[in-house]
């Protein structure tokens, strides 16, 4: 029997799994295909339903297998996709939502993000943002990669304070968030959603982590997670195209890492001690 996963609320009052499943670099090889839905699969069968993907990936590529993967069961999933920055103007917006509605083969998107700031001003892609949503074609949206300016930038717009989530570059080795940006969106309620959470499987090599890992009988990516799901409104969105590696990250869940271990881990990733501009991947 697994622990169950842990949910983050969003503004809107509907709750998500903080453990969901990213797609970052599916749908670039049809000798990949088959597997990438398996996996996005077992991930649903493990109630990671709550799937990640953006119109950038593969280019349109990634959608398509999350069409293909949620293909019936629709309803059980939150479906999270991103709108390029030079598509981000008030008709560019509403076109790629579109499109990316067709490539997965639903009439709605649950949280819709703009994947990065570009040359629109944000008051058009919100304004867009709204209209889809007034439309149901999106239940929510939201921003990536946005710092705290950002942030305040947007809250300042009309409407800028629907937004719902901000999903940024976060894991073990990359902690900048936690100094500002991070506290700020918890006070607001406003979830992080948390890319690349083991460093692209990199994280999996630090001796710190391993040698924690071991004493849980864990791997060093469990652990890893486990770092994020201990944080308030934080949502990880590890992606694998490994079956078994989905049932790995579901068991994360399950880790009880002591105070100790965790000050152990604070020394070999330090918080920061100070401001770092925002990192991205």
């Amino acid at each position: 029997m697994h622990d169950p996963i842990p949910t983050v609320t969003l503004p809107s009052g509907i709750s998500v799994p903080a453990l969901g499943q990213g797609t970052w670099n599916m749908g670039e090889k049809a000798s990949s295909a088959k597997e990438e839905i398996a996996s996005l699969k077992a991930g649903l069968d493990l109630g990671m339903t709550l799937i990640d993907t953006a119109e950038m990936y593969g280019e349109g590529g990634a959608e398509e297998i999350v069409g293909k993967a949620i293909e019936g069961r629709r309803d059980e999933v939150f479906l999270v996709s991103k709108v390029y920055p030079h598509n981000a103007s008030s008709k560019g917006t509403i076109q790629a939502c579109e499109r990316s509605l067709k490539r997965m083969k639903t009439d709605r998107i649950d949280l819709y993000l703009l994947h990065w700031r570009g040359e629109y001003p944000l008051a058009e892609t919100v304004a867009a943002f709204e209209s889809l949503r007034a439309a149901g074609k999106i239940g929510a949206w939201g921003v990536s990669n946005f710092d705290l300016d950002d942030m305040e930038e947007l809250l300042a717009i009309p409407n800028g304070a629907n937004v719902a989530a901000n999903q940024v570059l976060y894991n073990l080795g990359r902690r900048g968030i936690e100094y500002d940006l991070l506290p700020w969106c918890q006070e607001r309620k406003i979830p992080i959603m948390a890319y690349s959470p083991i460093e692209q499987g990199r994280l999996a090599h630090h001796p710190d982590l391993i040698h924690i890992a071991k004493t849980y009988q864990a791997t060093p990516a469990q652990v890893a997670l486990a770092f994020l799901l201990e944080r308030d409104g934080v949502i990880a969105i590890p992606k694998t195209s490994n079956a078994q590696r989905v049932a790995e990250n579901r068991e994360a869940v399950s880790l009880d890492i002591t105070d100790e271990d965790w000050a152990t881990l604070d020394a070999a990733f330090p918080p920061p001690p100070r401001k770092k501009p925002l990192e991205m991947l």
